[in-house]
């Protein structure tokens, strides 16, 4: 039999309203010896709840849901308290001394919620980026997820290889009657569905969403990469001087720009002599910056332009900046805006469409995987060997939404949830 576990499920003490939830065999148990017997079921009701000796804790309203049909797939029991840190304490400790209780571990009801079947791996995996979403645009691309429609579209793949395999398998066991064949539109219903799981696993994965779109600033020595850096910021997050190789070393920093999640990459000033030791770590360090960074600004002369890299005019405002390129002024302000625009267009080319499917590294491996088998479906062959294809991508589609996963992987996944998740 499962544990039974409790933890606070709203936001940290003090609020408004603090969210206790118990789930498990015993959570019926633990709330009516707590709340002076349960409520009906999905009926909230204001109760005086008191610990094991009898001592009132609070009036608070309290929840009773009755498994399976539950968040968690168990019995799963709420109160809903007055969020003071005393008030919270109080009840969990109340809690703690109930046999058979003890304190959830982190993301362990999502946990219990997929083994239970009442969500699969991929909505496990949208809620955690839900729940880590900065912006407006990882919430919408993380809602797609959460709400089961990047499910909903793989069951849909799944349901079609099923058919094509019931196809093959009628073939194959009807061998002897001449009338038994491959319908006229097989090719055709294969080939569509290959492109569109082609199409969904060539989008850019949704870690860069998450993560956020890398913005690198290069240049020479005293070209206004941290005053750029820090005027972007708004902060002083660089120490900005006059002298050469100030900055030795990498300083990044996030940043939502119209709701795109960006990374600012401050970097060392790069020259070919006149580096310490020292500062010659850094500038090897912002040349890698500048070959991994998505989007590179670059502060330096139009002919040492990185191939992809954007020039940008810096010190406008003393006329100090490059002939060519985009003008702009930490100082002043001047062109910060065209340049935060020009920012945020580029990085939506590179991010995932919030508005469509897209999948993270290991669902994008599954459903390449996947694609890589309906391709190699031959009905002019061998059908038990097209019929194997066709069982191994739906495997693999059976692997995108956790049909078959291990331990390993899912306390990795799970371990991103914060307690009473």
């Amino acid at each position: 039999m499962a544990d039974t576990i409790y933890a606070l499920s709203s936001g940290a003490p003090p609020a408004g309203i603090g969210v206790i939830r118990i789930s498990g065999p015993r959570a019926g148990e633990a709330l009516s010896r707590m709340a002076n017997g349960l409520p009906p079921a999905r009926s909230p009701r204001l109760r005086i709840v008191r610990n094991g000796e009898g001592a009132a804790l609070d009036q608070a309203l309290v929840m009773w849901f009755a498994g399976p049909n539950t968040a968690t797939g168990e019995d799963l029991a709420e109160i809903h308290c007055h969020g003071g840190r005393a008030v919270v304490a109080a009840l969990l400790a109340a809690l703690s001394s109930i046999d058979g209780l003890r304190e959830a571990e982190p993301g362990e009801f999502t946990r219990r919620a997929f083994s239970n079947g009442r969500i699969d791996l991929a909505e496990a995996e949208g809620l955690a980026d839900l729940l880590s979403a900065e912006t407006e645009l990882q919430r919408r691309g993380a809602l797609l997820a959460a709400g089961g429609d990047l499910s909903r579209r793989i069951e849909g793949w799944r349901d079609r290889v099923l058919g094509l395999a019931a196809s093959i398998e009628a073939v194959i066991d009807f061998a002897d009657e001449d009338d038994v064949t491959l319908p006229a539109a097989f090719s055709r219903e294969l080939d569509e569905l290959v492109r569109e799981i082609r199409a969904a696993s060539q989008r850019p994965a949704t870690e860069r969403l998450r993560d956020g779109i890398r913005v690198v600033l290069a240049g020479p020595p005293n070209a206004g990469k941290s005053s750029l850096f820090n005027a972007l910021l708004s902060d002083d997050a660089a120490i900005v001087t006059s002298e050469a190789g100030t900055t030795r070393d990498v300083l990044e920093r996030p940043v939502s720009i119209g709701g795109v999640p960006l990374i600012l990459v401050d970097t060392a000033g790069m020259r070919d002599s006149g580096a310490g030791a020292i500062e010659e770590l850094g500038i090897e360090r912002a040349r890698k910056e500048v070959a991994n960074g998505h989007i590179v600004l670059w502060l330096g002369a139009p002919d040492d332009l990185p191939v992809g890299a954007i020039q940008i005019s810096a010190k406008s405002d003393l006329g100090a900046g490059q002939s060519e390129g985009l003008e702009v002024s930490a100082v002043t302000g001047f062109g910060l805006s065209e340049l935060t625009d020009m920012l945020v267009e580029k990085a939506r080319e590179i991010l995932p469409p919030v508005d469509q499917i897209a999948f993270n590294r290991r669902q994008r491996e599954w459903a390449q995987t996947a694609a890589q088998s309906l391709e190699a479906v031959d009905t002019h062959s061998d059908l038990l060997i097209a019929a194997e294809n066709l069982r191994a991508a739906r495997r693999a589609l059976d692997r995108l939404v956790g049909r078959d996963s291990t331990e390993e992987m899912l306390d990795a996944l799970f371990g991103r949830f914060c307690i009473g998740k």
